[in-house]
């Protein structure tokens, strides 16, 4: 398989999992998901916010834009529903980006500037896998949140993508 086809899955698989993150932690009871819980970011909606911050950090380097944070995260997050379309939209824009990037721009390096400082120097296939790794480590910690409702996190990992797009093709 060839880089720009991995790029392509990963992208997909993102929006995938993220889709069905978002759509276990909005069926959850009432304040289930802004309870504060003994975890890095607080609650469940501040983590995935966090998730959208670095994807849009991201999405700048990819662009050579400057992206305005000078955090990880936000001080306070949206709405599930908002947070989700916001979500959304992002992963639709990876998606684009990866079908139409060749893959000698995969190979490109781009210089940025970290949030918490200092240089930094990666492919923009690095800089996509990233975030999609990223992402997955932290719709782990949404995974382990949901289960102190209780209730079960979907099973959201790239096996069970890849099991599910080959049933549908």
């Amino acid at each position: 398989m060839e880089l720009f086809e991995i790029v392509r899955t990963l992208t997909k698989y993102k929006a995938w999992a993220d889709e069905l993150t978002f759509s276990a932690v909005s069926k959850l009871p009432e304040g289930e998901a802004i309870k504060k819980r003994q975890t890095r970011f607080g609650n469940m909606i501040h983590t995935l916010n966090h998730v959208y911050v670095i994807d849009d950090i991201f999405k700048a380097h990819l662009l050579g834009n400057s992206h305005g944070y000078t955090a990880r995260n936000t001080e306070t997050h949206p709405s599930l529903e908002h947070l989700w379309e916001m979500q959304n939209a992002m992963d639709s824009w990876y998606v684009e980006y990866a079908e139409k990037i060749s893959e000698k721009s995969l190979s490109e390096i781009v210089n940025f500037q970290f949030v918490g400082g200092g240089e930094g120097a990666m492919s923009r296939a690095d800089m996509i896998i990233h975030v999609v790794n990223h992402s997955t480590y932290h719709r782990g910690f949404v995974g382990d949140l949901m289960y102190q409702v209780p209730a079960t996190p979907p099973a959201n990992d790239f096996p069970v993508f890849l099991r599910d797009i080959h049933a549908n093709t």
